[in-house]
């Protein structure tokens, strides 16, 4: 039996969010307004209790990494963008590398990321990381097998390193299935503002998917560390996944006006209303 509306959804419903939905989308269903408005009110509240954690990490001299590892289209970015939307700018940075020079081809492997470490009181976010080495340039022979090594061999090693010197490194892989990759790539493609995005990379992606679920794989079993663990999250639904990173980040992060009610995760489910 489909549920009734209640006074707090005919509240959501009367929001300019609701009313906005139904005058763009005629076609919407009343339950995907109240989830999607629904969906934002849970936004905004993370996103509140971001703000506080941010002034924490300045007032207290505190540096904070997070990173974004994942398949094509998996929502890395989107994610991002939610996470530090009403943040202070001056505060944080986002690091999203383009391929190396052959200037820093020649650097020891770490040392192009090193350079965008923060500061003490900033936070930054890469989205991809130094992990590229662990999935990316292998599965399309862009690194030799030595220097694939090597970095396993050193990547435990460096990460240990960032924290005992003071920063809170926070890793996230977003994992989406390869029917959902396929939707999106073909969304991408399509769309004349996104189709920028859809890279040489992209194009073998689907082709090369076992290639990179072994080197995930071996990545995880090598570099999933007590000191410095992997978050997996589960990113065929975009929005759920940024709601995810964002509890995560707030959970982990020790700043000292936390409210834990707000951080508890609430599962957002479709209902179906008359």
């Amino acid at each position: 039996m489909a549920n009734k509306i209640t006074p707090r959804d005919l509240k959501r419903l009367n929001t300019k969010k609701g009313i906005k939905q139904f005058i763009l989308d005629k076609d919407i269903s009343i339950s995907k307004v109240l989830r999607n408005v629904t969906h934002e009110e849970r936004l905004k509240t993370l996103q509140m209790e971001l703000i506080k954690l941010q002034t924490w990490v300045a007032d207290n001299d505190e540096k904070v990494v997070v990173l974004f590892e994942g398949r094509d289209a998996a929502g890395k970015g989107g994610a991002i963008r939610r996470t530090t939307e009403h943040l202070n700018p001056r505060e944080f940075r986002v690091v999203a590398l383009p391929k190396p020079s052959d200037e820093e081809k020649s650097e020891w492997y770490f040392q192009r990321y090193i350079r965008h470490l923060p500061r003490k009181g900033k936070i930054v976010f890469f989205d991809r990381s130094w992990y590229n080495r662990a999935v990316v340039e292998p599965v399309n022979g862009f690194c030799t097998q030595e220097e694939y090594d090597i970095f396993m061999n050193q990547v435990n090693q460096f990460e240990r390193m960032l924290i005992e010197s003071g920063i809170r490194l926070i890793k996230f892989y977003f994992s989406i299935s390869k029917d959902e990759q396929a939707k999106r790539f073909d969304e991408i493609k399509a769309s004349p503002i996104k189709k920028w995005k859809f890279s040489p990379v992209d194009q073998k992606a689907l082709e090369l998917w076992d290639d990179y679920t072994d080197y995930k794989k071996k990545m995880f079993d090598k570099t999933d560390t007590e000191i410095s663990p992997w978050i997996i999250i589960k990113a065929n639904r975009k929005t759920k996944a940024r709601v995810e990173v964002m509890e995560h980040i707030l959970d982990i992060v020790p700043y000292d006006t936390k409210d834990l009610s707000k951080i508890e995760h609430i599962e957002i489910e479709e209902k179906q209303v008359d």
